[in-house]
């Protein structure tokens, strides 16, 4: 199944290609994107291709803040039908819930989930990327752009505690600084943003419960508005409880309002099953936190949801057909 995004995704592409020396419309040609992207935000293009453009256009550039860039300028036009019916929400609570919601519509490839941490609270953020290929650019960019969305609804109220990432730091923070202007933390165990829970309870001044009722009814009227994945959605979730050792067909059938059994049958009926697709996160994750020396196998084995070094190190072989740490010296001696 092709995972689909929004073009509004490549919006600002262009002139951040260019301001780094490349031919944005010679780069969508090499990942087979079409023209339209660039001019088309309602057009739906694989996901997949938008990673691998951001990625390669980082990789050609030797620019490593590709996605932030791209994040600097985006509006919460950029949502498109959806944006109205974020911006009547009456607190960023519900803006937050309201977009995890309609992601389906936004982008199928990105998972959100809201963690209560006391006091403070725990946005986490997830590309569902292919296997084995880097999701630096598309993470920096949601990220990116969810903190400048609250910003543009909170104004100076918007005082996060600090911005997470999973890949280590670049050469040059200046973007993150301009973009941010907090506490940026890398190698982190996950990718999102932490702020005071009261924050998210502000009011929204801009809020009209009329207008809300009415962009709802015209959103879900949208074609494409129902969810249709279940094999998706599933991943989705495995993704985001990973970290928290959470990831048990009972939570991950919880979390998407179901029960285990049910979940079974539909994912049988989509021919697959949980511990297929379990096994298929660990993998894609696996190989991104393996690519960052920073992360300890230790740490790796904590995010990818193991509770001891010796259950993650007899998984990896087996998938992988290798140790962990051999394949650490291996990739520590390219």
């Amino acid at each position: 199944m092709t995972v689909l995004t929004r073009a509004a995704s490549l919006t600002n592409y262009a002139e951040v290609a260019r301001r780094v020396g490349l031919n944005p419309s010679q780069m969508l040609r090499r990942i087979d994107l079409p023209a339209a992207a660039l001019t088309d935000p309602d057009l739906r293009i694989p996901a997949g291709k938008v990673g691998a453009l951001l990625e390669r256009t980082a990789l050609e550039s030797g620019c490593l803040t590709i996605g932030l860039q791209m994040a600097e300028s985006r509006r919460i036009s950029d949502f498109g039908a959806v944006s109205l019916l974020l911006t009547h929400q009456p607190t960023l609570r519900n803006v937050l819930n309201t977009t995890i919601e309609y992601l389906h519509v936004l982008n199928e490839s990105l998972a959100m989930h809201i963690e209560d941490a006391g006091d403070l609270v725990i946005i986490r953020e997830e590309i569902v990327s292919a296997p084995g290929r880097s999701a630096r650019q598309a993470t920096e960019l949601a990220v990116g752009v969810l903190f400048r969305m609250f910003r543009a609804l909170l104004g100076t109220h918007w005082k996060p505690y600090s911005v997470n990432f999973t890949h280590a730091a670049p050469p040059d923070l200046a973007v993150h600084k301009r973009l941010f202007g907090l506490k940026v933390a890398f190698n982190s165990e996950f990718s999102g943003i932490v702020c005071e829970a009261r924050d998210l309870d502000r009011d929204n001044p801009a809020a009209d419960p009329v207008m809300a009722r009415y962009a709802k009814q015209f959103v879900e009227a949208m074609p494409g508005a129902a969810r249709h994945s279940v094999t998706q959605e599933v991943r989705k979730t495995i993704y985001l409880l990973l970290p928290r050792g959470r990831a048990t067909l009972e939570q991950v059938a919880a979390g998407l309002g179901a029960n285990s059994r049910s979940l079974q049958r539909q994912l049988e009926e989509a021919q697959t099953s949980f511990s297929e697709l379990l096994d298929s996160v660990r993998r894609d994750l696996a190989v991104r936190y393996m690519n960052n020396p920073s992360h300890s196998l230790t740490q790796i084995g904590e995010m990818l949801g193991f509770s001891h070094s010796s259950a993650f190190s007899r998984w990896y072989s087996a998938q992988f057909g290798n140790s962990p740490a051999r394949d650490r010296r291996t990739r520590a001696k390219k």
